[in-house]
């Protein structure tokens, strides 16, 4: 018995990475993906694994089901969130694509933009985008004929290519985010809004726990002055902490021993085109390490 727990353990351990990957870009976050993947661990415990022909197809399946479950119950949740909602940040400087073929599905406007879809929908677009699954495979796992499966995967390409802007590259998201905290430290309201894209947006994450804007602000001039008025008061004692998070270049805010924010952007060629704060203290386990 203990030799066949050991080769369970094996299997599932081989493809744990892939089981957490797939898990948090369905959820959008750490927490409730690493709950979902030791739901999956139970599950394949309690399996008779001798008629399991190929154990990582079925473990990406059974973790692909419960995320599709587990997304419909925490949709119910997030349509009564305080505030703005985006995803649970998570570390990426070890694995930039988070057990992933590739970085796709990872990045925090593209998980904002994956809420928009059906959870079936989702569960097609990240298991062929980001893990490069074959549609004969998906179809099964997601329990649609392959031409639904298709479908689902273009309609997902559709809906996102229809927001997304093309973004700059890491190097120059770096630089625009230094110059970016630079400016909103010293409270520059003439860089800010040279920096800025016309139609950027400050998003906040507090979840109602921490005092942060509730609303997205929108616009050039009003995202500046909204950072320029909180800079004399926000940034002391702070130390900021480069960090990779989500395949993106962020910071980690840090006062008294504690990150209490972490700061990443969205920018294209026009400029940044998206701030996002994220400041809910119960999002923010996967990363505060760092900076400690």
């Amino acid at each position: 018995m203990n030799a066949n727990l050991d080769d369970a353990l094996e299997a599932f351990t081989a493809v744990r990475p892939r089981l957490f990957g797939i898990a948090y870009r369905m959820l959008g976050s750490a927490s409730e993906a690493e709950d979902l993947v030791q739901d999956a661990w139970l599950r394949w415990q309690g399996t008779d694994r001798s008629v399991v022909q190929d154990p990582p197809a079925f473990l990406a399946t059974t973790t692909t089901r419960l995320a599709i479950n587990a997304l419909q119950s925490a949709r119910a949740r997030r349509e009564t969130y305080i505030g703005p909602w985006l995803p649970e940040p998570v570390d990426t400087s070890a694995d930039p694509t988070l057990g992933a073929e590739r970085a796709e599905a990872l990045g925090v406007a593209v998980l904002v933009m994956l809420e928009r879809l059906t959870p079936t929908e989702r569960a097609a677009y990240v298991l062929r985008e980001a893990f490069a699954y074959p549609y004969d495979q998906i179809c099964e796992i997601v329990q649609v004929s392959e031409p639904a499966a298709r479908q689902l995967v273009s309609r997902a390409r559709k809906h996102l290519a229809g927001e997304r802007r093309r973004e700059v590259t890491q190097a120059e998201q770096r630089r625009l985010l230094d110059a970016f905290l630079a400016a909103a430290r010293t409270g520059d309201l003439e860089e800010l809004e040279h920096l800025f894209a016309e139609d950027v947006v400050s998003y906040s994450d507090g979840g109602g726990v921490v005092r942060a804007s509730r609303f997205p602000v929108v616009g050039r001039e009003r995202v500046a002055k909204f950072v320029r008025a909180f800079h004399t008061h926000f940034w002391e004692g702070v130390t900021i902490t480069a960090a990779e998070t989500n395949g993106q270049p962020s910071v980690l805010l840090t006062k008294e021993g504690t990150t209490f924010a972490v700061v990443t952007l969205v920018a294209s060629a026009q400029g940044i085109e998206q701030v996002l704060w994220m400041m809910n203290p119960e999002k923010l386990a996967a990363v505060s390490s760092r900076a400690s």
